[in-house]
Parts: structure tokens; C-alpha cells; sequence
């Protein structure tokens, strides 16, 4: 049992009771938009994501493997690959939401979990994301 593991993983999940419950009038687990099984697909993809990343979680530790990693030239460049994304991400969160105050407050836990907060967001808001995409 890591404090810091698990410590992380505690704020996570305060994090997603916040979301859930500050997520707006859009419902939670069902589309009311023109491809409503994209947000079924998300909502799985989530929570099988967060399986895996709890299982890793349970049998390594995540900052022994990134110190061990971080010396290939690879593993910096799949880092930055992953932190562009989460940015780009963070820019549709400005865009649907238009405030910068929750782009930065979704920014937080981009930054700490990666794309396990940029799918929670995902899917919590696929209606009104799509809205921009789909005419």
C-alpha cells in the first residue's frame, strides 16, 4: 500500500463524484443526441480503461516505472505526444464550455491522470461536444 499511490487515486475519485455531480443537465449515462451509442461507447471504454490503469496501479509503481523509462528517447516523446493531446483537449473543454476557469479546473486532473479525466469529461459532456462536430 503506497500513501502516494493511493493518495492519487483518492483524489481521482473525489474528482469524478465532483464532475458527476457539477456535470450540468446532460444525462449521465444515456444520448440524447444523434449518435447516442458514442456515448454507451465512451462511458465502457472509460471504465475499462480505469480497470486496467487500477490493476497496473496495484501490481507496479507508477513513478519507479517512469524513472526507470525516462532515460529512452522514446518514453519522453510518447510523454509529450500524450501531454499535446491532453492540451488539445483541454482547448475542446475551453470551446464547450467557454470559460477558462473550468478548462483549468479540468486541466488539473488531465495533467495528474492523462486520459482517464479527459474520458470522464468526455463522457459526461458528449452531447454538448458533439453540438461543434455534427451538423
Amino acid at each position: 500500500m503506497s500513501l502516494k499511490r493511493d493518495g492519487l487515486w483518492f483524489v481521482f475519485f473525489v474528482f469524478v463524484a465532483l464532475a458527476v455531480v457539477f456535470r450540468g443537465a446532460e444525462p449521465l449515462f444515456l444520448s440524447q443526441g444523434p449518435y447516442p451509442l458514442g456515448k454507451i461507447v465512451v462511458w465502457v471504454i472509460f471504465f475499462v480503461f480505469l480497470l486496467y490503469t487500477l490493476g497496473c496501479s496495484a501490481r507496479e509503481n507508477f513513478f519507479k516505472s517512469m524513472r526507470s523509462l525516462f532515460p529512452y528517447l522514446w518514453a519522453r516523446q510518447v510523454g509529450i505526444d500524450l501531454y499535446i493531446g491532453l492540451i488539445l483537449s483541454a482547448c475542446i473543454i475551453l470551446l464547450v464550455e467557454g470559460s477558462l476557469w473550468v478548462m483549468l479546473i479540468w486541466l488539473v486532473p488531465m495533467i495528474l491522470f492523462g486520459n482517464l479525466a479527459t474520458l470522464l469529461y468526455v463522457a459526461l459532456h458528449y452531447d454538448s461536444i458533439l453540438v461543434y462536430f455534427v451538423h
